[in-house]
């Protein structure tokens, strides 16, 4: 079974950081791109950042310069550094990746549980 799992949330106080990291276990053949995604209550679930097999990366715009996506593909890791968070961000943080598992011929998209970021002001 593929799974994605998440940790690093937690609560920090406005301008403070926090690193998220999910890591992708079971029969993977490829992850091709991953990507961070948050959802804040009553909010649609939106894109904060992805980042290419080969690590090009892109960034929603409320979160250029604060947040760096990077991964180790070796570890099946992806990480996101926050820095200089505020209130805004605080949202339910989900980790994504495009996959093919062993035995199929196509990839799909995977998510991980998400995790909780509440940013205090």
């Amino acid at each position: 079974q593929v799974q994605l799992v998440e940790s690093g949330g937690g609560l920090v106080q406005s301008g403070g950081s926090l690193r998220l990291s999910c890591t992708a276990s079971g029969p993977i053949v490829n992850i091709y791109t991953m990507g961070w995604y948050h959802q804040a209550p009553g909010k649609q679930r939106e894109l904060v950042a992805s980042i290419t097999t080969a690590g090009s990366t892109d960034y929603a715009d409320s979160v250029k310069g604060r947040f760096t996506i990077s991964r180790d593909n070796a570890k099946n890791t992806m990480y996101l550094q926050m820095n200089n968070l505020k209130p805004e961000d605080t949202a339910v943080y989900y980790c994504n990746a495009d996959l093919r598992r062993r035995s199929e011929y196509t990839r799909r998209s995977y998510w991980g549980q998400g995790t909780q970021v509440t940013v205090s002001s």
